[in-house]
């Protein structure tokens, strides 16, 4: 089963994700901060990330950065309720495979979550 680690400090968004991609036979885990994501990181081998760019503290485009620097080959989407062409353009120059514009629906979502993983796995 591919595991997803969802992070955002907003519960609701993280318990939409949960439901719409454990729904599609994805596994999910959830951190409401970047740090407690960086310490789930260390525990777990997670296929894809999905990231928010506004978090209180460490926010989703320095935890983009460092997760490229550290592991160029895991997948992140960027997550914003806040979308610019300006953020969405950050987050994919640091790295993010794909951004989503909060709220999403749940075919938006996995088609991201999906776009993602396929380069990853090779296909």
């Amino acid at each position: 089963m591919v595991k997803v680690l969802a992070v955002d400090d907003d519960a609701i968004v993280l318990a939409s994700c949960r439901r719409i991609l454990e729904a599609a036979a994805y596994a999910v885990d959830t951190a409401s901060s970047v740090m407690e994501a960086l310490a789930a990181l260390v525990r777990e081998p997670y296929a894809l990330v999905l990231a928010d760019l506004k978090m209180p503290g460490y926010d989703g485009l320095r935890m983009i950065s460092l997760l490229q620097r550290s592991r160029p080959a895991l997948p992140v989407i960027a997550m914003s309720g806040y979308p610019t062409g300006e953020t969405e353009t950050e987050s994919l120059r640091r790295g993010a495979r794909a951004f989503v514009a909060k709220p999403f629906t749940p075919e938006e979502l996995l088609a991201a979550v999906r776009g993602a993983i396929r380069p990853a796995e090779g296909g």
